[in-house]
C-alpha cells in the first residue's frame, strides 16, 4: 500500500508541479478562504506530504481535510517557493478515490453524490447543472422557486433570453451529440470513466455498513448529511 500511494504521487504531473520546496512560511494559510472557516491548514498539507510519512500522508486521504479546498488557487500566486497547495490537494482527492479511502470520512463519500450529479450532467447533458436534469426534492434550501422554474421553464426562459433547447449560442442551448460524443472520448480516454467506476464501486461497498432497511438510499445520506462540525 506504501508503495502504491507513493507512486501514484511520483508520477502525477501535478504533484511535480504543485510541491517544490515547502519552507512553512505560512502565506498560504494566510491567504486561504477555506482556511478562514474550516479546520483547513493547507501549509500542514504541505508539510506532511513533503516529509514523506506514510502515516500521515494515508491519514490525509482518509480525512475530512482534502476536501474543503474550494480549488480557487489563491495559494498559487502568493507562495514565495512556488508552491501550489491547491493542486496537490487535487492529487491527493485522486488517489483518495482511486484507492478508496474517501468513504472513510463524510465529505469524502459525498463524492459519490457529485460524480451522480455534476459528472454524470457533464457527460449525458453537457453541463455541469441543466434544469432537465436537477432533481429539486435534493435542493431543499431552494424553496418552491427551483420546482417553480423547471415548471415553467419555457416561458421564464424566453423572457430571460436563454435559447432552451435551441440549436444556436447561448445559455441552456442544445449541445450537440458530436459536441457530446468528444465530452465522452475525453472522459474515456483521460481515465474519467474508470474512475467513476471506482467511486460507484468503493460507495457500493460502503454502503453495506449504512444499511439499514430496503428502502435505504445511499446516495440521499451522504448527500444529506452535515455533522456540522467542520467549521471553526
Amino acid at each position: 500500500m506504501k508503495n502504491v500511494i507513493f507512486e501514484k504521487l511520483n508520477n502525477d504531473i501535478r504533484y511535480k508541479e504543485a510541491l517544490t520546496a515547502c519552507m512553512n512560511c505560512g502565506v498560504c494559510t494566510a491567504i486561504c478562504p477555506a482556511a478562514e472557516f474550516y479546520k483547513y491548514d493547507p501549509r500542514t498539507i504541505c508539510n506532511i506530504v513533503q516529509s514523506n510519512n506514510f502515516d500521515e500522508i494515508e491519514e490525509l486521504l482518509k480525512s475530512e481535510t482534502i476536501w474543503y479546498c474550494g480549488q480557487c488557487m489563491s495559494c498559487k500566486t502568493r507562495c514565495p517557493r512556488g508552491n501550489v497547495p491547491g493542486m496537490l490537494i487535487t492529487v491527493l482527492r485522486k488517489i483518495s478515490q482511486e484507492m478508496g479511502y474517501f468513504v472513510n470520512s463524510e465529505k469524502g463519500r459525498q463524492q459519490l453524490a457529485i460524480k451522480r450529479t455534476v459528472g454524470e450532467h457533464i457527460i449525458n447533458a453537457g453541463y455541469c447543472v441543466h434544469p432537465d436534469i436537477v432533481d429539486p426534492d435534493l435542493h431543499p434550501e431552494q424553496g418552491p422557486v427551483w420546482r417553480w422554474f423547471i415548471n415553467n421553464i419555457d416561458d421564464v426562459s424566453a423572457k430571460m433570453g436563454a435559447v432552451y433547447h435551441k440549436e444556436t449560442a447561448g445559455a441552456l442551448r442544445k449541445i450537440s451529440n458530436d459536441t457530446l460524443n468528444e465530452i465522452q472520448s475525453i472522459f474515456k480516454v483521460t481515465g474519467g470513466n474508470k474512475l467513476y467506476e471506482q467511486i460507484e464501486e468503493f460507495s457500493s461497498e460502503k454502503a453495506k455498513d449504512f444499511q439499514a432497511n430496503a428502502d435505504y438510499d445511499y446516495m440521499i445520506k451522504v448527500y444529506t448529511t452535515d455533522s456540522g462540525e467542520h467549521t471553526r
